[in-house]
């Protein structure tokens, strides 16, 4: 029976709609219906597919996962999945090269791939005839476990390659893994729902791919790079791996920009140690960086010992993890209440810094660890920035192990503390009309802060002491400061003090947009604040604001509009805005209009040095213009603004054939925009 054109129009609708919620989802972190609304759109576009044969590779269904299975079942691998040998010294890397010499029989310089070794899950992706059939992991090498119906919910992945002729076989391998901002946003939203935290990107990514429920993998934002070919049939393909990736990149593949090719060994040595100095600010988790000889016929040649292959290598970076003893633990509060374990350490370098504390997140994260007093464990500096445990020791040695519970009451005031979500503890000092201490330090710093109203010399020491002095209740007191109580802290004199309060008065001059994060409303960030202002155009708008109305503006949903209607329904809260208005806070407010939207639904990226505005300038001028500034190059974006020194983005962005602009073009860019 011919197909309706009703029933063709519906499909093709929900089609559209699902991929419009994935993207908001996926890609944005801003999703706008609940996960209950979204799965109905799922189930009535797979009901009609399924009733009338309408089985599309295209369609969203093949991406958001099917019915869960009971079990995995094995793959054998028709070419060996190879673990590389490992070096971790310049020696050695000079003796690999040897090595190849010997065995070749050729002194000759050898051209070499060099890419990074993405901390994340190796896999392998069959296709036949241009469509995706199998995806495994890598198991032992020889035997891995089917998980193509997790697989395929990897937006890098895809499902069909239309340049693939029938009658062909393709094998691609690659690592799935999340990226550094993915990885973040899970936790935010972890945080945000008052559910557990993820430890770290690759248990996370192995967990998700591991899921018998694909629905669940779907909700990740896992990313593939690819790094070789398996078995390859019915194919023409180039002589050398870096020809391959370029091939591979055509074909619709995730290709790592960060790849790279030299000749002779020197060259991949330099490569490494470029790598190395780069690793903090790439997009995701390296743990060092891999060496191939880029000649398929050289490769060969070489072939493999039993578990590994002759033609390749493993660059080690410098060990991210060491051991050390939990002194104590010590429990902080934050700005808005809520209470934070953090354990004290017996100092140890790792990651290329002493790490003396590190955060535990929650009481739920001390319990999954295991962790008491005087335990001994691992402290891996994730990310190269942020040190954390990830295991204990041993527990057992630990003969003298003192349990690590809630303090009775807020350490800072004794407030109770009170429950918020399934993980979260909260001083309840607000709620009952005691002011915390520790609440009111922290909310001053983020106030002082440099992405709020940047008041110069007020750190977080001297914030301290004019509360301890009771000389600050809240921030609109810093704007009545008088200059010989200041100069009487310690260490501060009469020209310091005048200096202060200059840079208070100068604060005073700000826009909405820091205003409103200066404010502190829990979960309203940066992004979140200039999009208020880009919706709303001035304060009184966004104080009359109801539910529905907020939920209207991007980046705002149902959690977040809550937050934003307590703290304007709360009396104490309008009365600090007014007084902070009343002491000099002021701001010109935006007339709504087309041009201050110009940008509006657009992506930048910005990379290298900006010499003529800092960076956090440059992403205000372009929020306040309706523009999402993104932390990495993707096919979403718009246009790379790169000044001097940009890297890997640069290198994506002219790949995907992306809009570039210098400083002067972005300069050029803002002044048309506003003129």
């Amino acid at each position: 029976m011919p197909l309706s054109p009703e029933i063709q129009q519906e499909v093709e609708r929900l089609r559209r709609e699902i991929s419009h919620h994935n993207e908001l989802y996926h890609s944005l972190d801003a999703p706008v219906i609940p996960d209950s609304d979204y799965d109905a759109l799922v189930a009535s576009l797979e009901a009609l597919e399924r009733e009338h044969g309408l089985d599309d590779l295209d369609s969203p269904t093949q991406r958001v996962g099917g019915t869960p299975l009971d079990k995995f079942t094995q793959v054998q691998h028709e070419v060996a999945m190879l673990s590389l040998d490992k070096v971790f010294s310049e020696q050695d890397l000079l003796d690999f090269e040897a090595r190849i010499q010997r065995r070749l029989e050729d002194e000759s310089p050898l051209e070499y791939s060099c890419e990074p070794k993405v901390d994340g899950i190796a896999v392998s992706l069959m296709y036949v005839d241009g469509r995706l059939q199998r995806a495994a992991t890598r198991g032992d090498g020889v035997t891995g476990e089917d998980i193509t119906h997790t697989v395929k919910t990897v937006r890098d992945v895809p499902l069909q390659v239309p340049s693939l002729r029938k009658g062909s076989q393709l094998e691609v391998r690659g690592e799935i893994f999340l990226g550094k901002e993915g990885f973040a946003r899970l936790n935010r939203r972890a945080l945000a729902e008052g559910s557990k935290t993820f430890v770290n990107p690759r248990n996370t990514a192995a967990g998700a791919l591991r899921q018998l429920n694909p629905k669940v993998t779907a909700k990740m934002p896992l990313q593939m790079y690819c790094y070789s070919i398996g078995v390859h049939t019915g194919l023409e393909l180039p002589s050398k791996l870096s020809e391959v990736f370029t091939q591979l990149g055509n074909w619709g593949f995730s290709i790592n920009p960060d790849r790279s090719t030299g000749t002779g060994i020197q060259s991949c040595l330099a490569y490494c140690l470029d790598l190395l100095r780069k690793r903090v600010g790439l997009a995701y988790e390296i743990d060092g960086a891999v060496i191939k000889v880029n000649d398929f016929k050289i490769q060969q040649q070489l072939g493999q010992n039993v578990r590994s292959p002759r033609w390749a290598m493993a660059y080690k970076f410098p060990a991210e993890e060491k051991s050390t003893t939990v002194l104590d633990v010590e429990f902080q509060i934050g700005r808005t209440g809520t209470i934070t374990p953090v354990a004290r350490l017996d100092p140890v370098f790792v990651g290329g810094v002493t790490v003396s504390n590190t955060t535990l997140h929650n009481m739920d994260e001390i319990a999954r660890l295991g962790l008491r007093i005087g335990d001994e464990v691992i402290v891996r500096r994730a990310g190269d920035v942020i040190p954390k445990i990830v295991k204990v020791i041993e527990p057992e040695k630990n003969s003298a192990a003192e349990e690590i519970s809630l303090p009775d009451g807020c350490p800072s005031c004794g407030s109770p503390l009170q429950r918020d979500g399934e993980v979260l503890w909260r001083c309840s000092a607000d709620s009952i009309g005691v002011v915390c201490p520790a609440q009111l330090k922290e909310s001053i710093k983020h106030f002082a802060s440099r992405l709020a109203l940047d008041i110069e010399g007020l750190g977080d020491k001297l914030v301290e002491q004019l509360v301890d002095a009771d000389l600050i209740a809240d921030v609109s007191d810093l704007f009545v400061l008088d200059v010989e109580a200041v100069a009487n802290l310690e260490r501060m004199g009469e020209k310091s003090a005048q200096n202060l309060i200059d840079a208070i008065a100068a604060s005073g001059r700000t826009s909405l947009q820091r205003f409103l994060y200066a404010l502190g409303i829990r979960e309203v960030g940066e992004a979140t604040a200039q999009a208020l202002v880009n919706h709303y155009g001035n304060l009184d708008a966004i104080r009359q604001a109801d539910e529905e109305s907020l939920e209207q503006v991007p980046d705002i949903g149902p959690i977040v509009a809550r937050h934003i209607l307590d703290f304007m329904a709360d009396a104490g809260k309008q009365q600090l805005i007014d007084r902070l208005q009343a002491r000099g806070v002021v701001w010109q407010d935006i007339e709504m209009g087309s041009k201050n939207r110009a940008l509006d639904g657009q992506t930048y990226v910005l990379t290298g040095t900006l010499e003529k505005l800092t960076r956090n300038e440059a992403k205000s001028r372009l929020t306040a213009l309706g523009a999402k500034v993104a932390g990495s190059v993707s096919k979403n974006t718009d246009c790379l603004v790169a000044g001097p020194g940009a890297g890997s983005k640069l290198t994506k962005a002219e790949e995907l054939g992306i809009k570039i602009i210098d400083e002067e073009g972005f300069l050029q860019l803002l002044d048309d925009l506003n003129s």
